[in-house]
């Protein structure tokens, strides 16, 4: 059975003094839940300083982004090796990257093999427009994206998928869980004809976009559906703690 898993994407959001209390405000809580993955995605400046608060603890960390060179003439990138010992897990393909920084799916593809060289896993995001779904298109880009952001890697269990239409983020509009239960579906199969049945069964799979506490359990009671990656939500301790405990409810049912 796979694991549950709920990421906060915090995003371009919290100073050090913000983000060390939004964690020490969820940390206990979040402690009595460990039958679900808990996983923080602070800003870059962050994650040194909550890496130490988190010590210990059943909390992971995750980096929001990585550059797929380990060292060089990059000015204001991150690599690989600078994240070795912060934090656990690497977003990477995130449609806001796609769509403000412009990376294609090469540069996802070539980001997700220097994220596993260095020991990160990521948390690999798909998703598709809002014109790409009324035209009927969405089935058609998720598999591209998977197809291309996964090429030339083998197959992977610890890999996390994200699904997440770009018209339900920050837009407070939010699939239904059926909708989004079928396309993570669809995406699970094309996971199995690129890695084999058996890795797709286990890899998790996520669905993003427009995710709260009100509308958490709707998605986490897809079979399909194995937590979430929440954005503005992830930024409210309450919140976010809650949305670990339903998840933890409705899959690990005590």
């Amino acid at each position: 059975m796979r694991k549950p898993f709920i990421a906060g994407n915090w995003k371009m959001n919290t100073n050090l003094a913000e983000g060390l209390a939004l964690v020490s405000a969820m940390l206990e809580d979040l402690q009595k839940v460990r039958v679900v993955d808990s996983i923080l995605c602070p800003p870059f400046i962050s994650l040194q300083a909550i890496s130490a608060l988190v010590a210990g603890t059943s909390i992971q960390l995750g980096a929001q982004n990585v550059y797929f060179k380990e060292s060089g003439a990059y000015t204001g990138e991150v690599s690989p090796r600078m994240l070795a010992g912060l934090c656990k897990w690497v977003i990477l393909g995130h449609s806001e990257r796609r769509q403000y920084f412009l990376e294609t799916d090469a540069v996802v593809n070539a980001k997700v093999k220097a994220a596993l060289a260095a020991g990160l896993l990521p948390i690999f995001c798909i998703g598709e427009t809002l014109e790409q779904n009324e035209a009927g298109k969405a089935n058609d880009v998720l598999s591209r994206q998977v197809r291309e952001g996964l090429k030339d890697i083998a197959a992977e269990k610890a890999i996390v998928i994200a699904y997440e239409p770009i018209w339900a983020i920050g837009t407070g509009k939010a699939a239904t869980g059926e909708q989004a239960g079928q396309i993570i579906g669809m995406v699970r199969s094309t996971v199995a004809e690129l890695w084999g049945s058996e890795t797709a069964d286990e890899i998790r799979i996520l669905y993003g976009g427009s995710v709260t506490a009100a509308n958490i359990a709707e998605f986490v009671s897809e079979p399909q559906i194995d937590g979430a990656l929440v954005g503005g939500a992830s930024l409210k301790a309450a919140d976010f703690v809650e949305m670990v405990r339903r998840t933890a409810k409705l899959k690990s049912p005590i």
